[in-house]
């Protein structure tokens, strides 16, 4: 983002939706534990930013599993969870799951209706409206990273986590120019 912080992208309609929604969570408290170690100096928090209007809606385990990692594992770490563009579908689930969370984990969750996702998100990626991925109505092509021939066929996720450990790398180094 613009302060340097590790963006974790979370996109629901390429997710597998296994009913192991905890080793779905493990997988992204290691990608969260990797965008730590390559926060660069001074930087302490990290950004998830969740396509979160995506068909299917994410299971409602995932969901409480998740947000009870961050309250365990990263209530400090996490600058912000954005969930853009919030269909009715999240923000009938939020509304019921916000009330329950600790306050300084509710303050850090925002949600972002499709008529203000792209001024938003100009106003949080490095390079604003050039960062917003296609996806959520930019330019931006993250499927050259993770193209949709690997959306699991007989569920198996493709992912390059070499490449995304790389891209870490690179987008720290474009941060300090």
């Amino acid at each position: 983002d613009k302060k340097g912080r590790p963006i974790l992208w979370l996109r629901c309609n390429r997710m597998p939706w296994f009913p192991d929604a905890e080793a779905q969570v493990n997988s992204y408290i290691l990608l969260s534990d990797e965008g730590i170690k390559c926060m660069p100096p001074g930087v302490t928090d990290f950004v998830v930013l969740a396509d979160s209007n995506s068909p299917p809606p994410p299971n409602p385990q995932f969901m409480l599993n998740i947000l009870s990692a961050l309250v365990k594992g990263y209530p400090d770490r996490l600058h912000e969870l954005i969930s853009c563009p919030v269909g009715t579908i999240i923000q009938s689930v939020m509304k019921l799951l916000l009330p329950l969370m600790p306050t300084r984990l509710a303050s850090k969750i925002i949600l972002i209706s499709p008529e203000d996702t792209k001024e938003k998100l100009a106003g949080i990626l490095l390079n604003g409206e050039d960062d917003i991925p296609t996806f959520m109505g930019g330019s931006c092509d993250h499927d050259k990273f993770y193209p949709t021939e690997g959306s699991f066929p007989d569920k198996e996720l493709k992912f390059d986590y070499d490449g995304m450990r790389s891209r870490l790398e690179e987008s720290i180094k474009a941060y300090h120019k």
